[in-house]
């Protein structure tokens, strides 16, 4: 790969900054020099070729991927009094995106290995009031979509995949985003490529691609004529600027990808026999990770937020990947309590996430697992 441009200092672990080059750099100052900031053709470009690598139709880029998320349920038609089934186990925008639109969570509990929606325990929270499946993929790896499709259909269910922090993911063959219904991709700095900020929702459906394009800008009309708008829409637009630096960052993407596996191997190694660290669950022949962050869980006799705050004595940045969303103080009113999902909270209660980044080198990885060792070893 191209030497990175936003040097780490050699002394410093840090958790998972961005890998920049010259490429980027180039293809910013252009379109600044083009004047064109918005509603151009970078965006229109980036829209196509993050589809295209996906295996998708058609692309839509936003302005985060929370607003993707929020398109998403727009064009299913999710709305007040709706229920939508989905994960504790996962960033709050997977559970927001809905409620921006009056509708309830209906939680389901998590499987205990692949930390994603337990299919087994989807059918029993479908009610009349149902109208979707949300499901994560969550840590970069794919959901059990083809159980899920099938409750889906059985019940006559919206998907949406939330594959936040999976690009690059593929499912029985093939890659999250050509599953058949939207999903959702973000590209915040710590993802495995970034625009700064910035989503995409990709999509198979010409008509669903039309609804996302004018909700993403004010509610236009196909036409793009500045001031007729047919429906409610959004400034959710993608910057020119965002864009570039995407499709630059887009280019290596192949790159990046290999780059995030190895560190994730030499982790393994270095983690697989160490005393109270269980690792995630593995690759097999139907699901392969995208390697987003890399998260370990501990065993019950070890208290994860005292290794947190040891490990970060000790210069190493690490976090408590993820609460639980049901637990958020802003959840209570739904009437949600501790012990409602045990599986969830067992696991939000023991993960947490390493220094983890593309470029990564092996002397890092070995020195953020001395650390650890020696950390775990104490306590």
């Amino acid at each position: 790969m191209k030497q990175r441009i936003n040097q780490i200092p050699k002394k410093q672990i840090l958790l998972g900054p961005p890998y920049l080059t010259g490429d980027e750099v180039k293809a910013v100052v252009g379109v600044i020099k083009s004047g064109q900031l918005s509603l151009g053709e970078q965006v229109e470009k980036f829209e196509k070729e993050v589809a295209r690598f996906v295996g998708a139709r058609y692309g839509v880029a936003t302005s985060s991927g929370t607003t993707a998320l929020h398109l998403a349920v727009k064009v299913a038609g999710i709305g007040y009094g709706d229920e939508v089934i989905t994960t504790p186990f996962s960033f709050v925008a997977s559970t927001n995106c809905f409620l921006y639109e009056g509708a309830t969570p209906k939680f389901v509990d998590i499987d205990p290995d692949s930390f994603n929606l337990d299919p087994k325990k989807i059918e029993a929270a479908v009610t009349r009031k149902t109208r979707a499946i949300l499901g994560v993929d969550i840590f970069g790896y794919p959901a059990e979509w083809k159980k899920i499709a099938q409750i889906a259909k059985k019940h006559r269910l919206k998907i949406i995949d939330d594959a936040a922090e999976a690009l690059g993911a593929v499912y029985r063959g093939k890659s999250l985003g050509s599953l058949g219904w939207p999903t959702v991709f973000a590209f915040y700095p710590n993802k495995q490529m970034t625009t700064g900020e910035g989503g995409m929702v990709v999509t198979n459906s010409k008509a669903e691609f039309i609804k996302f394009k004018s909700l993403v800008n004010q509610g236009r009309a196909g036409d793009m004529q500045w001031l007729k708008h047919p429906s409610l829409g959004y400034n959710y637009r993608m910057t020119e600027v965002a864009a570039a630096m995407g499709r630059a960052q887009l280019k290596k993407l192949k790159q990046f990808l290999a780059s995030r596996r190895q560190v994730a191997v030499w982790y393994g190694q270095r983690l697989a026999k160490v005393p109270g660290v269980n690792l995630i669950k593995a690759n097999d022949k139907q699901h392969v990770r995208s390697w987003f962050i890399y998260v370990i869980r501990l065993d019950k006799k070890l208290n994860r937020d005292r290794v947190i705050k040891k490990l970060l004595a000790a210069g190493v940045p690490a976090k408590a990947y993820l609460p639980s969303i049901h637990l958020q103080p802003y959840m209570r009113r739904f009437g949600y309590k501790r012990g409602d999902f045990p599986v969830s909270e067992a696991v939000s209660a023991s993960t947490l996430s390493l220094p983890f980044y593309t470029g990564m080198e092996e002397a890092v990885v070995d020195r953020v697992c001395e650390k650890l060792k020696k950390v775990i070893g104490k306590l």
